[in-house]
């Protein structure tokens, strides 16, 4: 029997039972693009509900609170270990995800997704933390730029204890993850005090500011850096420098206790399909695609495809779980380096 008729004879039994799947995401974030949710329910009979979270912590509180009631969620990658250990999520099953054989292999062998030698979420979308820079300035290819008397009073940093931390850690020869010097990361915040313009929340903020030509120079989000480019037309210019750049993965995951888990695994398996990614990347914009067939797709002038090239997943480090204790440490630190920045 040939696919289409196949997939003609699954239609209906779907239809039937009613299927319906209720996905955990932040809002606006790829699942919950009305005309994929509408494109996929059609294909497959699958009637999919969202909830929103605004916070990690929150949604891994819906999750603990809420049993049965969530089938897919996204998590970071950084947080699966998390969820694994309060028996959240259950270990992903790549014979029901046709699509996962275009996964890059440097997304799917992370050790944040393998614990204990189980494989924990699909790899959906990756991006970076690095810099940005006004087109027609000096390119830096440094972090130590965010402090070069250059560029005083025209830097803009994320307002982020995590992100400032482990860029600070790369500045200073140490692992971004495990930090071990907290006062030379501290002693280096400082520094850029003379620098500093704006600390940014949002990517609709830094728009703004930048485009108001605030600031020249700031830490900034691959996939932001891409939309602000495409969207907004500003010239703006993503750079990895030399210390490499830090890389998050997030990734879809079946929740433990879901009613519909083939279900659920029919929607993540739609999720990294190269016909939806290339849509959403291209009209809507969004961070690069964990699945390499689908980013092999992207036209070849596409400004996502040429900033999140394949090798930055070898150059550089995918930022790990930390510690309640980490947690704490850096935004004690933060705290601190604002204080000085304001005073």
């Amino acid at each position: 029997m040939g696919a289409a008729a196949a997939a003609g004879l699954a239609r209906p039994r779907l239809a039937r039972a009613a299927t319906s799947i209720t996905v955990l995401n932040w809002q606006g974030y790829g699942t919950d693009e009305a005309w994929a949710v509408k494109a996929f329910t059609e294909k497959t009979g699958i009637q999919v509900v969202h909830d929103y979270f605004s916070s990690e912590p929150e949604m891994l509180t819906k999750l603990r609170t809420n049993p049965g009631v969530y089938d897919v969620v996204l998590i970071n990658s950084a947080r699966v270990s998390q969820a694994v250990a309060d028996s959240l999520v259950v270990a992903a099953d790549f014979s029901k995800v046709p699509n996962a054989a275009g996964l890059s292999p440097d997304l799917v062998n992370s050790a944040n997704r393998n614990i204990d030698g189980t494989g924990y979420g699909v790899p959906w979308v990756w991006g970076m933390t690095a810099l940005a820079a006004r087109e027609g300035g000096t390119i830096p290819d440094s972090y130590a730029a965010l402090g070069d008397p250059a560029n005083v009073g025209r830097v803009a940093l994320s307002d982020d204890a995590v992100t400032m931390v482990a860029l600070v850690a790369l500045l200073t020869g140490q692992d971004m993850n495990k930090p071990t010097d907290l006062a030379a990361i501290t002693d280096k915040l400082k520094s850029f005090k003379p620098n500093i313009k704006l600390m940014w929340s949002s990517e609709d903020q830094w728009n703004k500011s930048f485009a108001a030509k605030e600031f020249d120079l700031s830490v900034y989000w691959s996939g932001s850096s891409a939309r602000s480019k495409h969207i907004s037309k500003l010239p703006v210019q993503f750079v990895v420098p030399k210390e490499g750049a830090l890389v998050w993965m997030d990734t879809l995951n079946v929740v433990s206790g879901s009613a519909n888990p083939d279900a659920a695994l029919a929607f993540i398996n739609y999720m990294i399909d190269p016909e939806f990614y290339v849509e959403w990347a291209t009209k809507v914009g969004a961070p690069a695609s964990a699945n390499s067939t689908a980013m092999d797709k992207l036209p070849a002038d596409d400004l996502t495809r040429l900033i999140h090239d394949p090798k930055y997943l070898k150059t550089s480090t995918i930022q790990a779980a930390l510690t309640d204790e980490q947690r704490e440490a850096f935004n004690n630190l933060w705290q601190e380096v604002k204080a000085f920045y304001a005073a």
